[in-house]
């Protein structure tokens, strides 16, 4: 028995080291649009009903879908993820903002290993801190500017033009807009309105990305 034991351990061990870093390249633009969609409605409810374990759980499954990460490896980038926006989260003005950029560019570096078309990841990592500023100030930031910005995001990681990808950004800034004024009153229909935009979005991406 205590020999099937560390068997088992063993090989569990190999597929973890394995997972974590056996090089891997995939092609970032195979994704499906409908299955991401879920994922990132259901990150945006366990968020706003305070739910961080199952927050982190989805995170770590978003990013096995969205950019085709290994197992064990989606957790440590959800991670970074997760990390980058507590910290963002506590802040109380750009200085404090900054301690999450390192976090971000983690994140940012682990996609680009994945993908066949390396990232930037210092203006990746940037510009999504700089989202989640704009967003924090929306008083400043008019909705223009942050689907503006959310465009530019996945523009660069997919590394096709901007203009392809106006309408992936307007449309989740609708959302977020949308669940802004419902607040604490969101009901499950409210809740499928979102999932309904977010769908739109993530298609009308999938379908920038794949136009020649």
């Amino acid at each position: 028995m205590k020999r099937i034991v560390l068997i088992v351990l063993a090989l569990l061990i190999g597929w973890v080291l394995i997972d974590m870093y056996m090089p891997r390249r995939t092609d970032l633009r195979h994704f499906d649009p409908v299955d991401v969609a879920r994922l990132d409605r259901a990150m945006w409810r366990s968020y706003y009903e305070r739910k961080p374990l199952k927050l982190f759980w989805q995170s770590a499954e978003l990013v096995r879908r969205q950019v085709h990460a290994p197992f064990w490896r989606s957790f440590v980038i959800a991670y970074y993820a997760a990390r980058a926006a507590f910290l963002f989260k506590d802040g109380k003005g750009r200085a404090d903002y900054n301690r999450a950029l390192p976090y971000l560019e983690a994140f940012y570096g682990s996609i680009s290993d994945l993908s066949t078309q390396p990232l930037n990841v210092a203006k990746s990592a940037r510009n999504e801190l700089e989202w989640w500023i704009i967003r924090r100030e929306r008083e400043r930031h008019p909705p223009a500017e942050w689907a503006r910005l959310q465009a530019q995001i996945v523009a660069d990681m997919y590394h096709i033009p901007i203009e392809r990808c106006a309408e992936y950004g307007r449309l989740r800034t609708e959302a977020m807009l949308f669940r802004d004024r419902r607040g604490e009153s969101m009901t499950e229909s409210d809740w499928q309105k979102i999932q309904k935009l977010l769908n739109q979005s993530w298609q009308s991406l999938s379908k920038a990305i794949t136009e020649k």
